[in-house]
C-alpha cells in the first residue's frame, strides 16, 4: 500500500503527466518544482519501482507509472463526486446519480423514463450525459458512472446488464422514393443506394460495416454527419437515403415526410440494456432508478395506430384536398 500516495500527491503526479513537465506541473499547482520532486520520490521508493524517467526534455512514464495515471485519475474522480455528492445532501437532495447514455437511447423512451423517475423522487440528483458506446462501458468499467443505457451490440465483458427497451433498424427514404411503399429491405438491396452515415466510429456504423463485409459489400457512405437530424434532412433533401433506427427518427420522419422501411435481417431489431459494475453497489437512489427503468421497459406500450407505407403517403396528403362528394369512387392515389 502506498502510505504516501495521499490525493495532494497524486493530483500533483497526474499534473506532471499531463503536462510532461515538473517545472510546469509545479507552475499549475503553484507549489515549487522541488516538492513535486520529493513526493513523487517518495512514492517511487515506497513502491519499489520507477514511475517516471526524467529526462532533459521533460519526463516520460514508465508501466507502474501508466498504471498509478489511471488509478490516480480513477481515485481523484471518486473523491470528486463524493465532494460534489455530500454537497448535495447539504443542499437537500437525498441521493446523486451519475448515468451515460448513447445518442440513440436518449432519442427514444428514457427522457420520458427520467422524468416519470424524477417526478416521484424529487430530492434525488440525476446527472446523465451522452457517451459513445465504448466509452460508456468503459467509464462504467472504472466506476466513473453509476450505470450506463447502450445498445447491446457493444463488448460488456465483466458486467451486470439488466433489459431496457428495443427498436428496430430500417432504410429512411423520401415519401415519393420507389422503397417507400415497400414492406421491408433486405440490406443487400440497400447498399445499391448512396448511403448516409450518422456518427462515424459509432456502434451503429461498425455494425453496418461489418454486416456489408459478411455479404461481400462495401460500407462507404457518400455523405457522413454527426446527428440523426442532419441525417434525416440529407435524406429529405434527396441527397442519400439512411439506415437508423424507427423510434428515433420518428418526429423527423413526420416532420420532413420521410417513409420508414424495416430492414429484413435477424440484426434489424436491437435491444438496449442498463449495463453496471455490481447490482449490489449501487447506492440506494441508483437502485431505485434502475429499477425504475426496467419497469417502464416492462410496461405494455400505448396502443397506436400503424399504418403502412402507402397509408402514411396518403395521410400526408388529406389535410389538403377537398372532401370528395357522397357516392364518390374517388380512391386514395
Amino acid at each position: 500500500m502506498l502510505h504516501n500516495a495521499d490525493p495532494v500527491t497524486l493530483r500533483l503526479f497526474v499534473a506532471v503527466c499531463e503536462e510532461g513537465n515538473i517545472a510546469r506541473a509545479a507552475q499549475r499547482e503553484s507549489i515549487v518544482p522541488s516538492a513535486i520532486s520529493k513526493r513523487i520520490a517518495a512514492m517511487e521508493e515506497e513502491a519499489g519501482v520507477q514511475l517516471i524517467q526524467r529526462g532533459r526534455r521533460g519526463i516520460a512514464l514508465t508501466a507502474a507509472g501508466q498504471a498509478l495515471l489511471r488509478q490516480a485519475r480513477e481515485v481523484l474522480g471518486g473523491l470528486e463526486r463524493l465532494h460534489a455528492e455530500l454537497s448535495e445532501f447539504a443542499s437537500g437532495v437525498q441521493g446523486s446519480v451519475r448515468v451515460l447514455a448513447s445518442i440513440s437511447v436518449l432519442s427514444e423512451g428514457l427522457p420520458q423514463d427520467l422524468a416519470g423517475f424524477l417526478s416521484r423522487y424529487q430530492s434525488v440528483r440525476v446527472s446523465i450525459e451522452e457517451r459513445v458506446s465504448a466509452e460508456i462501458v468503459r467509464q462504467v468499467r472504472e466506476g466513473a458512472a453509476d450505470f450506463g443505457v447502450l445498445w447491446d451490440a457493444g463488448e460488456m465483458h465483466g458486467l451486470a446488464t439488466l433489459p431496457y427497451r428495443s427498436d428496430e433498424i430500417g432504410l429512411i427514404v423520401p415519401a415519393d422514393d420507389p422503397l417507400a411503399t415497400r414492406a421491408c429491405l433486405r440490406f443487400a438491396e440497400v447498399l445499391q443506394r448512396d448511403m448516409v452515415g450518422v456518427v462515424p466510429g459509432s456502434i451503429m456504423e461498425t455494425m453496418l460495416r461489418r454486416h456489408a463485409a459478411r455479404i461481400g459489400r462495401a460500407w462507404s457512405p457518400r455523405i457522413q454527419v454527426s446527428t440523426l437530424d442532419a441525417a434525416c434532412r440529407i435524406v429529405a433533401a434527396r441527397l442519400g437515403v439512411a439506415v437508423l433506427p424507427r423510434e428515433a427518427t420518428e418526429p423527423h420522419v413526420q416532420a420532413l415526410d420521410l417513409r420508414f422501411v424495416p430492414l429484413a435481417e435477424p440484426w434489424g431489431s436491437r435491444r438496449f440494456v442498463i449495463c453496471l459494475r455490481d447490482p449490489a453497489g449501487l447506492t440506494a437512489a441508483a437502485r431505485m432508478l434502475v429499477d425504475h427503468l426496467v419497469q417502464q421497459a416492462a410496461a405494455p406500450a400505448p396502443p397506436t395506430r400503424s399504418k403502412s407505407p402507402a397509408g402514411n403517403a396518403a395521410s400526408g396528403q388529406r389535410s389538403g384536398r377537398r372532401k370528395a362528394p357522397r357516392g364518390s369512387s374517388r380512391s386514395p392515389p
